[in-house]
């Protein structure tokens, strides 16, 4: 489910990067439009002026001509109310301009502001993630600090995915077909519970796994499912020994046979296959914290 949650943030915060560029590429479009529209309006301005003085012009010269002719007084009676016309096409034009440009302006500042916000926002999922991973990487170092003097007897410590994944293999705990824990392996879970007890915002999965081999003992168990989940089960039961230990924090899994780490062919690969997984996977609260707030 951990895993799950954080594909989900993943794919979320690819979403959010993806809608950002979108919107920015929009941002620019909408730019490029408006000083086009800047660069008509100037124009359209400068030929409203070029008509006033033109009207002006042909005004002053009916005042000069007095004395001309009815016809000559026609025709600039003609060109006046040309004039006059094309003018106030141009005073509609101007004014029409001048509400896209407001109308644009507009929708370029709604638009900064919601890059603004997505922007913030990713920050945010960013730092967080930022900050989930520095933490799995000093959970890592904690847990590699406390079982010192375990590894290479059936121990290996990695990170994936924003977990911590502690494997023991049955070397280390069980004796075969057994789910009772060596003292060996007692000693080791005990290590890891003091690192458990001191991090109480990490939860764990302790997850059982076999061979492909069928089991054959008697008794209470009966395949491989038994077994897996009773190893499981019996890990838990020495990790919450120690009181610092919420049981709320502890899930326990059995997967027998069906997620193999090698191959069942060799007895090598069927070896690393048996094996114990504790998986330990920091609380993801502040993220989903930040997505509820948006």
């Amino acid at each position: 489910m951990e895993k799950e949650k954080n594909l989900t943030l993943s794919e979320l915060n690819n979403e959010l990067s993806g809608k950002l560029e979108v919107l920015d590429e929009k941002y620019k479009n909408i730019l490029a439009d408006t000083l086009q529209i800047s660069r008509h309006l100037q124009s359209a301005r400068e030929r409203l002026s070029r008509i006033e003085k033109s009207n002006q012009d042909l005004l002053n010269q009916l005042a000069g001509m007095q004395a001309g002719n009815e016809k000559e007084t026609k025709a600039l009676l003609g060109q006046i109310k040309k004039a006059q016309n094309e003018l106030r096409l141009r005073e509609d034009e101007v004014l029409s301009l001048e509400k896209e440009m407001d109308a644009r302006k507009r929708t370029l500042d709604t638009l900064q502001a919601e890059l603004n916000r997505r922007d913030k926002r990713l920050q945010e999922l960013e730092s967080a993630l930022n900050r989930k991973d520095e933490a799995v990487k000093a959970l890592k170092q904690k847990v590699m600090n406390a079982l010192t003097g375990f590894d290479g007897n059936g121990l290996s410590i990695t990170t994936k995915n924003g977990k911590v994944y502690v494997s023991m293999d049955e070397k280390l705990l069980f004796k075969s077909g057994s789910y009772q824990v060596d003292q060996r392996g007692v000693e080791a879970l005990g290590h890891l519970a003091g690192v458990l007890a001191q991090n109480k915002d990490i939860n764990v999965m302790i997850e059982g796994h076999t061979d492909n081999v069928p089991y054959k003992g008697s008794g209470e168990l009966k395949d491989n499912w038994d077994l897996s989940v009773k190893r499981a089960t019996s890990i838990v039961r020495i990790l919450i020994l120690n009181t610092g230990i919420d049981a709320e924090r502890l899930t326990v899994a059995g997967r027998s046979k069906y997620v193999p780490i090698g191959t069942n062919a060799t007895a090598e690969g069927r070896s690393k296959n048996r094996r114990t997984e504790i998986i330990l996977t920091p609380k993801l609260d502040e993220l989903f914290k930040i997505l509820e707030s948006n």
